[in-house]
């Protein structure tokens, strides 16, 4: 990954201005690697990274490990873009192992993602299998620290 892709994950709304004095270049040499970025399909959007749980909302997330039947012309792709156009669906990815898809999803609660698994997911033509873990509490996301450091409140100790 080129640095200013680097720089862009890491803060996406820096100033083209910034990036171009963090890479030693010029602001309109940034803007249309950029441009260029965006109109090939290598940056997809554009999201902040939100701690639900300083929130006051109820959401419940799950990871779904999902087994399926690959198609004969399509492989694993036409039920992994099926499974991904799901409301409830925030990533989905092929994975190698002892299941095929991995799919993380949200609702308002566990009757919400559980009657998606057994009546949406599960009854795809294909899918042989789920299981669902459910997250309890997110320490890092996307790079992104969760947890704030504590201070160490210990006595120090000097010889």
């Amino acid at each position: 990954m080129d640095e200013l892709l680097k720089l862009l994950r890491a803060n996406a709304l820096e100033s083209p201005k910034n990036l171009a004095r963090m890479l030693n270049s010029t602001e309109g040499a940034v803007k249309a690697k950029i441009a260029e970025y965006e109109r090939t399909g290598v940056i997809r959007g554009y999201q902040a990274v939100v701690n639900t749980d300083r929130l006051d909302v109820d959401l419940v997330r799950a990871v779904i490990e999902i087994k399926v039947t690959p198609e004969r012309e399509g492989g694993f792709n036409r039920l992994a873009e099926r499974v991904s156009k799901f409301a409830e669906v925030e990533s989905v990815w092929l994975m190698s192992g002892t299941y095929d898809l991995l799919a993380v999803v949200t609702g308002r609660n566990l009757k919400e993602v559980a009657f998606f698994v057994s009546e949406k997911l599960a009854t795809i033509n294909g899918i042989l299998s789920t299981a669902t873990h459910f997250m309890l509490k997110t320490y890092k996301s996307n790079g992104v620290l969760m947890v704030e450091e504590q201070p160490d409140e210990r006595l120090k100790v000097s010889p």
